[in-house]
């Protein structure tokens, strides 16, 4: 009888470990955010509904790169599509534009899966598995197609062609979060000594890698 307790009881916190590790379902049919608020709450506050228009579901101007967050470093661009009714729906989209010869290096986001269009151009795109198998899902994509990246896996995409590339991504969180390997790692404070037994090197390798990070 204890036993068998124990298994529902068990059961019972998997489940809601699982359900807490995404974003809430909504109450309604829609929470259009409203950036005036002064609440903080776990998400964006909710517009008086007799105030919503269709604009609030409406994001002009992807159809053009630029407009965002520029990495010279690595040459990407990442304009992320603000539409206010998509608070608490668990999604979020960006449109990723890559230089020809650049990358947006291997990262993973800890809170969503994601799916990429290329709009145009090519890139090699993939992501890896969990240790230990730490397996390549890459392939080369061409306006039109599309991949799939699971939740929390390390992925990546390289414009290794002469032509400008462009990717729609969508996320299953309104929070992905974005975790960039390289910068993580070397542009934190971390011990070189950690780093260079981490990377099976010497420190002075390390030390040289660590000046391009935090310049």
């Amino acid at each position: 009888m204890v036993s068998a307790l124990l298994q529902v009881l068990t059961a019972v916190v998997a489940a809601a470990v699982h359900v807490a590790a995404f974003d809430p379902n909504p109450l309604q049919d829609f929470c259009v955010a409203d950036s005036t608020s002064k609440v903080r709450v776990n998400g964006v506050p909710c517009k008086d509904p007799a105030t919503v228009s269709a604009d609030d579901f409406f994001f002009a101007g992807v159809d053009h790169p630029g407009g965002g967050t520029a990495s010279r470093r690595y040459g990407f661009t990442a304009l992320p599509v603000q539409i206010p009714g998509l608070n608490t729906l668990g999604a979020s989209h960006a449109r990723v534009d890559v230089a020809p010869g650049a990358v947006f290096p291997p990262h993973y986001h800890p809170r969503a899966s994601e799916t990429a269009v290329v709009l145009d151009g090519a890139v090699y795109f993939g992501f890896v598995t969990s240790y230990p198998d730490n397996k390549v899902f890459a392939k080369v994509l061409r306006k039109g197609d599309v991949f799939a990246v699971p939740q929390g896996l390390v992925h990546f995409l390289y414009n290794n062609g002469t032509a400008p590339a462009a990717l729609y991504a969508t996320l299953s969180s309104q929070n992905p979060g974005l975790v960039l390997l390289g910068d993580a790692l070397f542009g934190s404070g971390l011990a070189d000594d950690l780093l260079a037994k981490t990377f099976l090197t010497d420190k002075e390798t390390v030390g040289k890698i660590g000046v391009k990070f935090r310049s």
